[in-house]
């Protein structure tokens, strides 16, 4: 990828420190998945995040020499309690980092807003070539004990949201309570995934067209956080490239399913690995 800037990719969110039922502790978010991706892809690649910087460092010290780290000072580092996987899944939000600043700019062709806890503002004044978005951060809130997480997005905001993006990738399950964010984005041209697990994805254009895209098969994935994400971050890089959104849409989904063979972001794949994952299926 040819750019005059210091970055190709940005994924932009929280890191989230993630309390598994054993009492383990892993890094996450969609920062995180994401970035590796672009990275493992052969991208100069960038996470912009916020919270406890010796804390988010110490977690991805695995992955400093894939990715830069840029660590805005916080109290707290997002800290999620997670059991279950899929659709379910449940989540407590134990710890937040807090609202990401309106002027963050961190010198990328492709900047990809992926907030799980409410953290980058409604309205940013986004300079790239190609903006993608994951909005379930967006949509997400913590009501009533426990902090049980739920969809409630505040009125207006998801217009503001999808103002501006090339693509936007969310899930089944969170296509209801994002429909104005949806038909904010098509009207403004962005490509819409919607991806349904083992159920491949459909991409939306504002023509009213509709594609559906097959995952290849993975039979009893051993952990699938992340998978989204991965997916995200593959196709945000295919449709830059200038991939037809087919292709772009079936490189994320074998890309999705080469991070669903391993567990953790041990497994998000490279150029060669999600390819020969394609041409199998």
């Amino acid at each position: 990828m040819k750019s005059g800037l210091r970055f190709d990719y940005a994924a932009v969110g929280h890191v989230t420190v993630d309390v598994l039922a054993d009492g383990t502790r892993r890094a996450g978010g969609t920062a995180l998945y994401s970035a590796l991706q672009a990275s493992r892809l052969g991208l100069r690649t960038v996470i912009v995040t916020q919270g406890v910087a010796g804390e988010i460092e110490e977690l991805l010290a695995p992955y400093a020499d894939e990715l830069e780290l840029r660590v805005l000072p916080a109290r707290a580092t997002t800290t999620l309690e997670t059991a279950g996987s899929g659709s379910s899944r449940s989540q407590r939000l134990l710890a937040w980092a807090g609202e990401l600043p309106e002027r963050v700019e961190p010198e990328s062709a492709i900047v990809h807003l992926g907030p799980v806890a409410r953290e980058t503002p409604a309205r940013l004044d986004w300079d790239a070539a190609f903006l993608g978005l994951t909005p379930q951060g967006l949509v997400r809130s913590w009501p009533g004990r426990g902090g049980e997480i739920g969809l409630s997005p505040p009125a207006g905001e998801q217009e503001a949201a999808a103002g501006g993006c090339d693509a936007i990738v969310l899930n089944e399950t969170e296509r209801a309570s994002c429909a104005e964010l949806i038909a904010r984005g098509l009207e403004g041209g962005a490509t819409v995934a919607i991806t349904a697990a083992a159920g491949g994805a459909r991409l939306l254009f504002g023509s009213g067209q509709e594609l559906a895209i097959t995952r290849p098969l993975v039979e009893n994935p051993p952990d699938d956080l992340g998978a989204g994400d991965v997916f995200a971050a593959a196709l945000f890089v295919a449709l830059y490239e200038g991939q037809p959104p087919a292709r772009a849409g079936s490189f994320a989904a074998a890309a999705a399913a080469a991070r669903l063979s391993g567990v953790g972001a041990a497994a998000i794949g490279g150029r060669s690995a999600i390819e020969a994952r394609l041409a199998a299926g």
